[in-house]
């Protein structure tokens, strides 16, 4: 089983480029397992949804917490299994929205407890293409994605990926160009 992580800021692009490797690998006849965190498929990833609107410091740890229970979840119940490929998007990375210092302290934590890869990209993008594409996109704000806020977890998520074993893709990149950065980092030779 092949392990691959794929993280970063809101708008960073994460779900499109997992369902991107997710059809290029089952067209090569892989078998996948994917997760996005936080899910709609359980009380904690759908108590971590709830809390993304809510304004409020009490509110960024109720999220933080829902959110690290439901990829936990995630990894009992589906890492196991016996895919080819495990995909998860969104893992280590939100504890950067937790404040500071408890954010590293946070990463460290889980870090230690919980499967890390070789394979685990960072999706940069500048928090004012992410804000740009969220203007674009969404019609409801959550509370983390006001351009204060995107510079604010960027800056402590670039620290947080400078300690671990990440691989930086550039966000702001052509969707293709980060599909084919992923692919040839994550796939084996046997998958063309």
């Amino acid at each position: 089983m092949v392990f691959i992580v794929i993280d970063g800021l809101d708008a960073s692009g994460k779900s499109t480029q997992a369902f991107r490797l997710r059809r290029f690998l089952m067209n090569h006849g892989k078998t996948v397992c994917m997760r996005l965190h936080p899910s709609s498929d359980n009380f904690f990833g759908v108590k971590a949804k709830q809390f993304l609107c809510v304004k409020g410091q009490n509110a960024h740890f109720v999220v933080a917490f829902f959110y690290m229970l439901d990829v936990v979840r995630s990894i009992l119940l589906y890492s196991w299994r016996s895919c080819d490929y495990v995909v998860f998007v969104r893992y280590l990375m939100g504890t950067a929205y937790l404040p500071s210092p408890l954010h590293k302290v946070a990463y460290h934590f889980f870090a230690s407890i919980v499967p890390t890869s070789n394979l685990m990209f960072f999706l940069d993008v500048t928090p004012e293409e992410a804000y740009r594409r969220i203007e674009q996109t969404r019609e409801k704000r959550e509370t983390f994605e006001s351009l204060e806020e995107l510079r604010r977890i960027r800056h402590k998520a670039l620290f947080l990926v400078s300690i671990g074993k990440w691989t930086i893709m550039n966000a702001n990149s052509p969707v293709k160009d980060i599909e084919n950065g992923i692919r040839t980092q994550s796939l084996s030779p046997t998958v063309e």
